[in-house]
């Protein structure tokens, strides 16, 4: 990933914010097929190994997971939005300027293990169900269903561990432009693409109020 300094995210506790508020990845591998990527959620473990792990699950049927034991990359992805030239005070001045887009992405480097324990299923089942559940007036839980029947559910997935290597991020959101311009922005994607303030305030670079 082309990494300028002024858009590198260094701070580990903000690249694992990205992943728990973003937690739909891409999983990206090499294999003897080519290239391989699937997309799924992931649930991020910062107590195991150094630099975490993430876990998941994919179908039996998903031929992902003959590849064995690999390095992999999970990319999670932020907000993002196209930046358009008219919100600039600039065009108004001299017309000298040009669309860009704005996002926030971290990439979670690592090597990937495939999981058939049952017992370890049931659990990583049973977190995604938490995780995706917790804010809802009256949660779902894995044992509201059959034993049984998620048994037999469990037979027909295989877990996916991710071992964190090291995080990369990067946070494209006008910090090298005048606040003028970056206010103009934070402005824009609410008023016209009806983005939230929070959103809005992390592709402009700026701090919502």
């Amino acid at each position: 990933m082309y990494l300028p300094r002024h858009f590198a995210m260094t701070e580990t506790g903000a690249l694992r914010a990205v992943i728990d508020r973003h937690p739909f990845a891409t999983l990206v591998l090499a294999s003897d097929r080519g290239v391989m990527a699937d997309h799924l959620p992931l649930v991020f473990d910062a107590s195991a190994g150094e630099h975490g792990v993430l876990r998941g699950h994919v179908a039996r049927a998903n031929p992902l997971w003959h590849q064995g034991d690999t390095e992999a990359l999970a990319i999670f992805h932020g907000p993002q939005a196209y930046i358009t030239p008219n919100w600039y005070p600039d065009k108004r001045e001299h017309g000298r300027v040009v669309p860009t887009w704005n996002y926030q992405i971290v990439h979670a480097h690592g090597r990937l293990h495939f999981i058939h324990d049952p017992a370890w299923l049931l659990n990583v089942v049973s977190d995604l169900s938490e995780r995706f559940e917790r804010s809802r007036a009256t949660p779902w839980s894995v044992a509201d269903a059959p034993a049984d029947y998620i048994e037999s559910m469990c037979r027909a997935i295989v877990g996916v561990e991710l071992t964190i290597t090291h995080l990369t991020g990067k946070h494209k959101a006008s910090q090298h432009k005048p606040d003028a311009e970056r206010e103009a922005i934070y402005r824009g994607l609410q008023a016209e693409d009806g983005v939230a303030a929070e959103a809005a305030a992390s592709l402009s670079g700026r701090s919502s109020r």
